[in-house]
């Protein structure tokens, strides 16, 4: 069967774009076939940053003859219906069929479709998918309209079977498809003819062209890794930075060059950062010291003098790089030593949001809640509001605005650098912590506060004005704020009350708004007083000027106490009442506002629970089971209870028990349903008949108060051990027990028997949530 080899060259493809691209040209090539009804038994696709390849093997030489009945209209249809239906069908008057149908005679058409050559097929899927390429950015060159993401030169297009080779006739814009490419750019210049994919890719690679990125990839890191070996130092790892590189040139080759000395002492964070941004070099460093001390380029060709041009041309540039970044960090430095006032005061001029006040505002906010929830994780109060109040300084900071990135990292050394405590400088970096699934989550309590502040803070704060994730969009990662907060708790087993720390975070910004909007109010009056002949005028103007927000609280308190002053009372006493009056007034609005967008968070945070414990392999609806149950706003305890549960129900007697509870609880329930009363008054003993149910009331007993126990100390496991022993007895009472016996007084007390088992397996877990 033929083999399908396609290659689109072009200039140079950014290194970001390649492995989207191809998997594109593989996705939309093959689909494209198989609805043309062309099978194939293999694709793979390639990528470098000149070429797109694609290869298919075993593809059918041509498609299948197909045919399909299409219904039409009624034989006494409309004229013009029969015409549509013919046009449609691209058949005749004379090619339909009539047959009887529930409303009468109808045509039918039976329409056959011709298989097509596998050569036909490419030819026409292949230039829609270059003409419909989904690239991020394309553009047009020349005279004609293809785009593409760089110009594209050719169009490699070849079925080969058993040494029988031809080319996919077709043409893009006077670009037509051939049977030759290219090599590399400088070391194998001049176009050659290719046969297979086997000639293709072994005359690429004497042409100095590695086709396959992660070859180029793993030669990269393996040769640097033995550079750096060789100089007694070790590469520092960086897959981002590895793939990227890959992308960059067709023969990558390692080479190692020196970073200047007076260098050497930055930290390794900005030396590892500016030349990974600007240069594409990977940081080599001491063991021992983890001190950077060279780096490593990967030039796109071999030379003569083994690449020593191309390293003096980069340590060139990189002296020039690094002179700015020493710059900076010198800077800084100066800043820090006279402590990191400068810095904070000037986040009051950066805005965080526009609903939300300046970054300023948001550190003010973190730094009070950070004190109220430092108790919860074993922190000190104070240091915590410190650490809070420094930790986002270094964003005003040169080295920081010139490198977004570095944002904590700089905080950590600027801290320390101005004499702060040690928890204070290690907040300033892992308070950002964490930011994905696999980052490292903060220990240190001081940093734990400030982590969950910062994180609560966010979440509250953009609820409270109403711009909550929606579908796929979240421009502000709630999402992975809320995670945050989740993995905080959980990996270091802070029982926190999600409610409570809400209602602390809405209630610090609510003060915060009143106070600036008292300290606006008092401006306001300040500057009215000269223009306002009473008192009543002077409410009167504030009010025309704030119609939004004061009006109605101004026209009430005119109503309601402005007739209580008389002229003794001075001018600037009846203005602090009224302040007074109004910002209470606000207080009340404000925070039942806030509260009240705030009430279906924590649903949010239990559906990022159960993302995250599905991964971990928790049923969904044991989560939602233990959810059910009060206390659910405590993470680390919801956690441990729905632990408990999934082990338990893994055992032969939990999963049997569920279905015991289960049993009872649908007895129960029509009873209560068809009686019209509830049976929970207590079953008595002494109305027991058999061994069975004389065996179950005492197991109850003695589970009851195992279970209360167990509970008590949250000792969710041994609770739901106890629970599940219940499983034999249970299963024996309902073999030998009839519930709805002739007898009303038994059939009554066995029925507060069922509520008993409900009652006691409810306590856990609210097992009616339970599948199955």
């Amino acid at each position: 069967m033929p083999e399908l080899l396609i290659e689109l060259f072009s200039e140079e493809i950014p290194a970001r774009m390649q492995t989207r691209a191809a998997s594109d040209l593989q996705t939309r090539v093959c689909d494209g076939l198989r609805e043309a009804g062309l099978e194939f038994k293999a694709a793979q696709s390639f990528s470098t940053p000149r070429r797109l390849t694609l290869v298919i093997e075993d593809l059918a030489s041509e498609s299948p003859t197909s045919s399909e009945e299409r219904k039409g209209p009624r034989v006494d249809a409309p004229e013009k219906a029969i015409e549509g239906f013919l046009r449609g069908a691209g058949l005749t008057r004379d090619d339909l069929e009539v047959r009887d149908d529930k409303k009468g005679q109808v045509f039918f058409a039976k329409i056959t479709k011709p298989g097509r050559t596998a050569e036909e097929i490419v030819a026409v899927v292949l230039p829609d998918v270059v003409r419909n390429f989904p690239w991020p950015k394309s553009m047009r060159w020349g005279q004609g309209s293809l785009r593409w993401v760089r110009p594209l030169h050719s169009i490699l297009c070849l079925l080969s079977d058993d040494g029988d080779t031809r080319v996919v006739a077709m043409d893009l814009d006077g670009i037509t498809s051939g049977n030759t490419t290219e090599g590399h750019r400088f070391m194998a210049p001049g176009r050659f003819e290719v046969s297979s994919f086997v000639d293709y890719s072994d005359k690429l690679h004497k042409a100095y062209v590695m086709l396959d990125a992660n070859a180029r990839a793993e030669l990269i890191e393996e040769q640097a890794k033995a550079l750096a070996s060789e100089a007694g130092l070790e590469l520092v790892e960086d897959a981002g930075l590895l793939r990227e590189v890959a992308g960059l040139g067709e023969w990558p080759v390692p080479l190692m060059g020196e970073i200047g000395a007076e260098f050497l002492d930055l930290p390794p964070e900005v030396l590892q950062t500016s030349m990974r941004e600007h240069q594409k070099f990977f940081s080599v460093r001491d063991a021992k010291s983890s001190r950077i001390e060279r780096f490593i380029t990967v030039a796109n060709r071999e030379t003569a003098d083994n690449g020593a041009t191309i390293l003096a041309g980069n340590q060139k540039v990189l002296a020039a790089r690094l002179a700015d970044a020493k710059f900076f960090w010198e800077n800084d430095l100066r800043v820090a030593k006279s402590g990191m006032d400068p810095w904070t005061e000037a986040l009051a001029n950066v805005t965080f949001h526009n609903k939300l006040g300046s970054q300023a505002d948001r550190i003010e906010r973190i730094a009070a809640l950070a004190k109220e929830l430092a108790p919860v994780v074993d922190a000190d109060p104070d240091l915590a509001e410190q650490a809070a109040l420094v930790a986002k300084a270094d964003l005003s900071s040169e080295m920081v605005y010139e490198f977004p990135e570095l944002q904590g990292v700089m905080g950590r050394y600027y801290a320390a650098e101005a004499g702060l405590p040690a928890e204070v400088a290690a907040t300033c970096e892992e308070h950002y912590a964490p930011l994905g699934p696999s980052d490292d989550v903060p220990t240190a309590p001081v940093s734990v506060a400030v982590a969950l502040a910062d994180k609560l803070d966010t979440l509250t704060g953009f609820w409270a004005i109403d711009e909550k994730p929606t579908g796929s969009k979240d421009p502000f990662a709630l999402r992975r704020a809320a995670l945050g907060v989740i993995r905080l708790v959980l990996e270091n087993k802070v029982q926190l009350e999600l409610n409570d720390a809400i209602y602390a975070s809405n209630s610090i910004r609510v003060d915060q708004v009143l106070r600036k909007e008292r300290e606006e109010l008092v401006e306001e009056f300040a500057r009215l007083q000269e223009s306002a002949a009473q008192f009543q005028d002077l409410l009167n103007m504030v009010a025309q000027k704030r119609k939004s927000s004061y009006l109605g609280y101004i026209t009430q308190f005119l109503e309601e106490r402005a007739s209580v002053f008389d002229e003794e009372k001075s001018r600037d006493e009846q203005v602090s009442h009224a302040i007074d009056y109004i910002i209470e007034k606000r207080a009340n609005m404000d925070f039942g506002a806030f509260d009240r967008r705030t009430l279906d968070l924590p649903n949010f945070f239990h559906d990022r629970l159960k993302i995250f414990l599905r991964d971990q392999g928790v049923r969904h609806d044991v989560i939602d089971a233990c959810i059910a149950m009060e206390g659910n706003d405590d993470l680390a305890l919801l956690v441990k209870r729905a632990r408990a549960l999934q082990e338990v129900l893994s055992t032969e007697d939990g999963e049997n028990l569920v279905q015991g509870f289960k049993r009872a609880n649908n007895i129960l329930t029509q009873a209560e349903e068809k009686d019209g009363v509830e049976y929970s008054y207590g079953p008595d003993a002494k109305f027991a008949e058999g061994p069975e149910e004389k065996a179950l009331f005492k197991a109850l007993d003695e589970a009851e108060e195992s279970i209360k126990t167990a509970l008590d100390s949250q000792d969710f496991a041994s609770a739901m051990t106890s629970m599940a022993a219940l499983r034999a007895p249970v299963d024996a009472f309902f073999e030998a027990v009839q519930i709805n016996t002739d007898s009303e007084i038994t059939r009554r007390n066995r029925l507060n028997l069922l509520h008993k088992i409900r009652s006691i397996c409810l306590q856990s877990a609210d097992l009616t949530r339970l599948e199955g």
